[in-house]
């Protein structure tokens, strides 16, 4: 694959190897929420059928991407709504505990929170150890030996925020299946970048920001939700997951029960006549250019950057425990990891510190001279 960048507003002379922070939108993706705001301008153009035929293509595009079917795709406006949107809805039964693994992004660990106390269960925390020299490998495996008949479910990422350490879905949803636990999974550091197929790892509910890998726009989210949800309780009731609101004319006539699959977990104003279209053009040209040619043109563009690194003595995982598009650097001790990103800024070098890693994060638009002026930069 060749880089993209033509098809990105990135000025000349920015290197920004900050996809895990947020991406920036194609032109294409841009020119839909023009569109969109110019539909809005004139409301006559808008249809009553236009509420529900936007989410058909976004839909049928994250399903054909995760390996599901479009009904089970529910569209959301961020992780904490989708993770509160299906944990909340796990059953309970006594001696059982929750799981999930050290420094999680927040909004999976509060939903996983909020559920243990509701239940009075133990929310266990497999850490990653730093006093072993495959801490990937060991990590994974201790997540493997964590998971028991008491687990209800787990929940973390397919690729950790912080550091890239890549998560063996496979095995763990396979462990989850064989003891009857739900495996609950933040794909926002990967899914756009990194091949997820849903079914082969038994995931039981996946959540997506859509304004990072998936290159949509802010405030937009996609979950893939089983059927063992199908009964679930929405955080909201909205008229649009509704069997019949098409019919504007009979709304009151008030309906029992909801649309099949997890259209019951859609936010209110799903239809959102701008985001919608944006995100839609942005699933289309993931999917053309085809999430393995991402993910490999990742390892070729970062594999001087890994040199470099092993060279100079830091710690870099195996590449069977790493992703190629997101790279977590530990910092010497004693560093000050503000100063340095801000020195970075000042060279025109866009990466992020999260907690003790320059976070480092590569997409189709970054090209070779980003990566050589990291490396000088550094």
């Amino acid at each position: 694959m060749e880089c993209q960048k033509h098809l990105f507003q990135i000025p000349e002379g920015i290197h920004y190897l900050n996809c895990a922070y947020m991406s920036p939108l194609l032109k294409s993706v841009e020119e839909k929420g023009i569109e969109g705001m110019r539909m809005k301008r004139n409301p006559i153009a808008i249809k009553p059928t236009d509420f529900f035929t936007g989410l058909v293509g976004v839909r049928e595009k994250f399903g054909e991407m995760i390996n599901c079917s479009p009904e089970r795709v529910a569209f959301m406006p961020s992780v904490s709504y989708g993770m509160n949107s299906v944990i909340t809805n796990i059953p309970f039964k006594a001696g059982q505990h929750a799981l999930t693994i050290s420094e999680e992004f927040p909004s999976c660990y509060y939903s996983a929170q909020r559920w243990c106390s509701s239940h009075g269960a133990e929310l266990k925390v497999v850490a990653r150890r730093e006093d072993v020299p495959e801490k990937a490998m060991d990590w994974n495996q201790r997540i493997l030996e964590a998971i028991g008949t008491k687990t209800a479910f787990v929940v973390m990422a397919s690729v950790h925020w912080m550091n890239g350490c890549l998560f063996d879905l496979e095995q763990i949803g396979a462990r989850c299946k064989e003891v009857g636990a739900k495996l609950i999974v933040d794909g926002s550091q990967s899914v756009g970048a990194l091949p997820l197929d849903v079914r082969k790892f038994h995931i039981s509910a996946l959540v997506c920001a859509a304004y990072k890998w998936l290159m949509g726009p802010y405030s937009t989210a996609l979950s893939y939700i089983h059927e063992d949800f199908n009964e679930g309780i929405p955080i909201e009731e909205s008229w649009m997951t509704r069997p019949n609101s098409e019919r504007f004319d009979r709304l009151t006539q008030y309906e029992q029960g909801y649309k099949p699959g997890a259209v019951r977990f859609d936010v209110g104003q799903s239809s959102n006549f701008i985001l919608v279209p944006m995100l839609d053009e942005a699933l289309r040209q993931l999917l053309d250019w085809g999430i393995a040619n991402i993910q490999d043109y990742g390892r070729q563009l970062t594999e001087p950057l890994i040199r470099h690194f092993i060279e100079r003595g830091a710690h870099v995982e195996n590449e069977a425990h790493r992703a190629h598009h997101l790279l977590g650097l530990p910092l010497p001790p004693g560093t000050d990891g503000e100063a340095l990103v801000g020195e970075l800024q000042a060279r025109n070098v866009y990466v992020s510190l999260r907690g003790d890693n320059i976070r480092i994060s590569v997409n189709v638009f970054n090209t070779e001279e980003d990566v050589r002026e990291l490396m000088a930069a550094l």
